[in-house]
């Protein structure tokens, strides 16, 4: 039996699909810029938060699977003595549909106000090839 059909039939169809994805968020606060990223993840639960300044705490979780749970989900808190409050959250499709041109990713502009210091939190989203394959 020949199979090298088969074999040539597989390594086309790994060389076809999708590269993995992962999340680049560009964070603005207080004049600073900077990129948080996000790789898939199988749960949420074990994602952390990051801080931005003192009083905000920034969270993004990427699920590419099962296909009925896949989303990017983005989360902003405020870090109050008390522990962490939920001010902003955003949901996803994964993956996103093509925005073409588009300046701000596929989240678009957002803008989080602190809600007693008056600051302000923009950010938005991209999908970007995961680092392992960046070349």
């Amino acid at each position: 039996m020949n199979r090298l059909p088969l074999a040539l039939a597989l390594v086309f169809s790994l060389a076809a699909a999708p590269a993995a994805a992962a999340v680049a968020c560009r964070v603005t606060y207080g004049g600073e810029t900077r990129t948080i990223a996000a790789s898939p993840v199988a749960s949420p639960y074990g994602v952390g938060t990051t801080a931005i300044g003192s009083y905000f705490l920034f969270r993004v979780v990427l699920r590419q699977t099962p296909p009925d749970l896949a989303a990017v989900k983005i989360y902003t808190y405020a870090d109050r003595e008390d522990g962490p409050a939920l001010i902003h959250q955003a949901s996803h499709p994964y993956p996103p549909p093509a925005a073409p041109g588009a300046a701000h990713g596929f989240t678009g502009l957002n803008f989080v106000y602190e809600p007693v210091r008056d600051g302000e939190l923009q950010y938005w989203c991209a999908l970007e090839p995961a680092p392992e394959a960046r070349q």
